[in-house]
């Protein structure tokens, strides 16, 4: 909005005038609220507070480290104003996995246990880097149900090109909401294809009771609109399963990429994405949601522009200047990590 030279209230507030009977949800980073940085709480009561007068009513609240601890006065907040408190838990690693055992099943479900005994509304699963798998959404959503009472909405892209699988998958054993997106704007690092899922649906008793026919006119105009924005998409023409390894959100994918061209280092782009797993590596495997994840984006842009390796940044790493993001996350503002901080950084 900063760019438009507009008020988000105004927008906001016209778009609840002409849109009156439609959930109107928003992303709410814990303490960073919708920024990259952690606010004080009296800046982020009176956010929630204006967002709610202007028509917020669902507010999906995450923590870039899950810690539930940082999303405590969010939803103080937004149970004050009588708003659907929907908390998070991000997903990362793979539970099918048994020799990745930091972000195991039991984790995830402890988690969603106490984010139910907190108060929420509905459990968010936000899978950002589209790792969440079909048969470990069964294998998640079966375990949540039995342990949890709430709802459960899950949230994944389609970076990795299997996300309708793990849509339908999870819409079977028994999840509450899926996100999607119309087709002519799905894939790649948005989100699997509505109109499949609800295709796919037809005639089983997993029906949305969505009409194709209508989905598919919107859908049909956004196919139009989304070409006008091409210099902005994340380059992908496909799903890929790199993202398995690489672990890259969605969102930042195509970020990284512009941040890439901008600095005349687009040809560059596949060094970043394998850095960008060594970097995670080094970080001891952590969470990757912004803020986090952009800090293990400019730390592997930093590297790979100025020809650093693992082993160059240990030995010298006391006469360099690494990125404000970086140096942010090991002074403890983005919060702790499980299992804290690497002690060779």
């Amino acid at each position: 909005y900063q760019h438009l030279k507009e008020s988000p209230w105004v927008r906001l507030d016209e778009l609840r005038k002409r849109i009156p009977n439609i959930l109107f949800q928003m992303l709410l980073r814990g303490k960073n609220a919708v920024g990259y940085k952690s606010y004080p709480d009296n800046v982020l009561r009176e956010f929630i507070k204006e967002s709610a007068a202007s028509g917020i009513d669902v507010f999906r609240i995450f923590d870039s480290l899950n810690n539930l601890g940082n999303m405590e006065s969010s939803l103080d907040e937004v149970l004050k104003y009588n708003k659907i408190a929907e908390m998070c838990i991000c997903y990362t690693g793979d539970i099918l996995d048994d020799s990745r055992d930091k972000y195991s099943l039991d984790y995830y479900v402890k988690k969603s246990k106490e984010i139910e005994k907190m108060g929420a509304h509905i459990l968010g699963i936000k899978d950002m880097a589209a790792l969440l798998k079909p048969y470990a959404a069964v294998k998640l959503i079966n375990a949540l149900k039995q342990e949890i009472s709430i709802p459960i909405h899950l949230h994944t892209h389609d970076s990795t090109g299997t996300g309708v699988a793990t849509v339908l998958m999870a819409a079977y054993a028994g999840v509450d909401i899926a996100d999607t997106a119309f087709n002519s704007m799905s894939g790649r690092t948005s989100q699997p294809t509505l109109n499949s899922v609800v295709a796919a649906l037809e005639n089983t008793n997993k029906e949305t009771g969505l009409q194709l026919k209508g989905i598919q006119k919107i859908s049909d105009y956004w196919g139009t609109v989304r070409p006008v924005y091409s210099k902005f998409e994340s380059g992908l023409s496909s799903g890929s399963t790199d993202m398995y390894t690489y672990e890259i959100p969605g969102g930042q994918y195509s970020n990284l990429k512009l941040q890439m061209e901008d600095l005349g280092m687009g040809h560059r782009f596949h060094e970043v994405k394998k850095m960008y797993s060594t970097v995670n590596d080094m970080m001891g495997d952590i969470v990757k949601v912004a803020p986090t994840s952009k800090m293990v984006g400019d730390m592997a842009l930093f590297m790979v522009q100025n020809e650093l390796s693992p082993e160059n940044i240990y030995q010298k790493a006391k006469d360099m200047d690494f990125p404000e993001s970086v140096v942010s996350y090991f002074q403890g503002v983005m919060g702790q990590p499980k299992g804290g901080f690497p002690l060779a950084l």
